[in-house]
């Protein structure tokens, strides 16, 4: 385990985070939804913290990435939907066809960025439908649970759907930086214990 995985992971876990969030309350922390957004932008970054902007972009998924790591009482649903999204990105590297339209899809809203703004409504809009097209045609299916009120209004299950887009762009990241699931197992403790590092060394970089 490396400080690279670690990272991916992390975004993996924060994107899962917040899908977990908005379901539930309807909101979300908007400023790790942005920098989760924009990664799905960085396909060609030249590092892996490039694809996050910073490692304090993903503090958000570096603690909930220690909770799962460290303690009892971790967040059943976000863990379950983070290795669900895991699974779901192997069944998408046997689909050549769906990561040239994902690929073609993730273009196409760079274009809305550049009009709208990287967080717009409409590049939400753009990014939600590029995932509902793509990715929820496969299996698994990544199953949200929350409240009924929320998931049931459009502009929130948008913002679900593209953190859920975002999950996977960590998780093929992952896969690239050679992470497999059952690294979890054997490497837990390495791997909260450079959690923890990258974690304070982001916070003393942004006092």
């Amino acid at each position: 385990m490396n400080e690279e995985r670690v990272l991916a992971l992390a975004g993996l876990f924060q994107a899962t985070t917040l899908a977990q969030q908005l379901a539930n309350d309807g909101r979300c922390d908007d400023i790790a939804m942005a920098a989760s957004m924009a990664s799905v932008f960085r396909i060609d970054a030249p590092s892996v913290v490039g694809v996050y902007g910073d490692v304090s972009a993903v503090r958000l998924g570096l603690r909930q990435l220690i909770t799962l790591l460290d303690e009892s009482n971790r967040d059943v649903a976000v863990t379950r939907m983070a290795f669900t999204v895991m699974r779901l990105e192997r069944s998408l590297s046997r689909r050549g066809d769906l990561l040239d339209r994902l690929q073609q899809g993730v273009v196409a809203a760079q274009r809305q960025v550049e009009h709208f703004g990287a967080d717009s409504p409409q590049v939400v809009k753009r990014l939600a439908e590029l995932y509902a097209t793509t990715l929820s045609t496969l299996k698994p299916r990544v199953m949200v649970t929350g409240s009924p009120q929320q998931l049931q209004q459009p502009a929130v299950v948008e913002k679900v759907r593209t953190n859920l887009l975002a999950a996977v762009r960590s998780a093929v990241l992952w896969r690239q930086l050679g992470g497999r699931q059952w690294q979890l197992l054997l490497y837990r403790r390495q791997c909260s214990m450079l959690a923890r590092g990258l974690l304070t060394g982001s916070t003393i970089n942004n006092t």
